[in-house]
């Protein structure tokens, strides 16, 4: 609906922003890939500036994910240029995707990122975007609290799941204490599919359903690895 925020499952509205790479049309610039949209209340200020490395340090990983990574808070263009400029020569890391300028708030508004918070700094907002331009999640921090990059990974790996093979994914998969990396089939819709499900499936009861083995291995271990690396203790920029 006109002036509202994107939701779940609607389409990432249409929109032309300034970047540190150019101009960029959304969504359609980044058609045929999953785009993680995420906003930052300032440049120059200390959580942003972790997130920024933690984002660029992981960068790859997104792009092995067929993910691009586009930054976004309300500050200009050049305040940006030199950010990312101070980020490389102090700390040595070089962030490689573009950061949307929003000095007048306008895009912040459209999408939501501004809050009760603050009037006129976003709050850590994360939208990802599917290849055909749908809202598939949203995510909101606030302003105290840094995001968690490899929670961000496994959630666009479940996504990219859920949208392959659809099916659910249960609480902190793959290693849920119920079902461990299985999938949830989806609910059965009526009474005689839902009998069959217990001949069919894996079952707590008809309505709790689930497949083994169904989601790739190879997706299973990249999660595993972003869960492992996140609880680890901090050694190092990598």
């Amino acid at each position: 609906m006109p002036g509202m925020i994107p939701l779940i499952g609607e389409k990432f509205p249409e929109m032309v922003v300034e970047t540190t790479h150019g101009v960029k049309k959304l969504p359609d610039d980044y058609k045929g890939k999953w785009l993680v949209l995420f906003s930052h209340p300032a440049d120059f200020t200390p959580v942003c500036t972790t997130e920024f490395i933690g984002f660029a340090l992981r960068y790859n990983e997104f792009k092995e994910l067929n993910a691009e990574l586009l930054g976004l808070s309300v500050d200009t263009v050049f305040s940006h240029i030199k950010w990312i400029e101070w980020i490389k020569e102090k700390l040595g890391v070089e962030i490689p995707f573009p950061i949307v300028a929003d000095p007048n708030g306008e895009v912040s508004r459209k999408l939501g990122f501004l809050h009760a918070q603050s009037a006129t700094h976003t709050v850590r907002a994360v939208i990802i975007v599917d290849p055909d331009g749908v809202v598939r999640a949203i995510l909101y921090y606030p302003q105290e609290s840094g995001r968690n990059i490899d929670e961000i990974l496994r959630l666009l790996v479940t996504l990219q799941i859920n949208t392959e093979y659809k099916r659910a994914l249960p609480a902190n998969w793959p290693n849920n204490g119920l079902i461990g990396d299985a999938l949830i089939v989806p609910p059965a819709k009526t009474v005689q599919e839902a009998q069959e499900r217990l001949k069919m499936f894996k079952c707590y009861d008809w309505w709790f359903c689930y497949e083994e083995g169904k989601a790739p291995a190879e997706l299973v271990a990249k999660v595993r690895k972003y869960l492992e690396r996140a609880a680890k203790p901090f050694a190092g920029l990598k």
